[in-house]
């Protein structure tokens, strides 16, 4: 541990102490989304890629809720955007985002010969299959294609690093400072320091994820 200069030993213990507490719950979750990769249809993988798409600026809370109600009421998927804009209030950009749902919809759905599954199970590597999400999904950067491939069960090992996790690296002194935005190059120097942290407290990335997730919010969600 000294090689990250950890001063605060309190707030290391802390997260111990909730991963011991956690760990089961933690364990359970991700076995829950292992199951989408292996046997969710189509339309449940999709709906975590809107999950995701909604997640920037957002509680985690209100995007689930607003996805479960969609998926209800068949918003999601015969909805135009103005019908998928107006589940999403309380969220921040809802008419871009809606536009980005219906765009992957029509992209991956509706008899299109795309399919998330196949193309992303034929990458077959967890980095390779971010960069494709990337690159095709609009609406979706490192850190929504992070959550959207641990969500559906294909790789819990890429790191998500939104604000409640960059703000513990940094009082955990894994990080200097916590930026406004992050480039490519800023992200994967980044997710490498949190993956050496992992492995040096022996809590492995997608676990420590959800701890540190757990720490701000008292929720273990997706």
């Amino acid at each position: 541990m000294s090689r990250f200069s950890i001063k605060q030993d309190y707030l290391l213990q802390e997260i111990k102490d909730i991963y011991e507490h956690k760990r089961a719950e933690i364990c359970r979750r991700l076995d829950e989304f292992k199951k989408i990769w292996h046997a969710g249809t189509e339309e449940e993988i999709f709906c975590e890629l809107a999950f995701c798409i909604l997640t920037p600026m957002a509680r985690g809370t209100m995007c689930c809720v607003a996805v479960e109600n969609m998926t209800r009421s068949g918003v999601l998927f015969r909805g135009d955007c103005a019908e998928i804009a107006r589940e999403l209030i309380g969220a921040r950009f809802i008419n871009k985002k809606s536009a980005y749902i219906v765009e992957a919809r029509d992209k991956f759905l509706l008899g299109n010969p795309i399919s998330l599954r196949s193309t992303i199970g034929g990458i077959n590597d967890g980095h390779e299959a971010r960069e494709w999400l990337v690159e095709n999904v609009k609406g979706i950067g490192y850190k929504e294609a992070g959550h959207f491939l641990r969500n559906i069960g294909f790789d819990q090992d890429l790191a998500i690093l939104d604000r409640h996790i960059l703000k513990n690296l940094k009082r955990l002194e894994v990080i200097d400072g916590v930026p406004g935005s992050l480039t490519k190059r800023q992200y994967l120097a980044t997710e490498t320091k949190m993956k050496e942290f992992s492995e040096a407290i022996h809590i492995p990335m997608s676990h420590l994820d959800f701890v540190l997730w757990y720490k701000e919010t008292g929720e273990i969600l997706k």
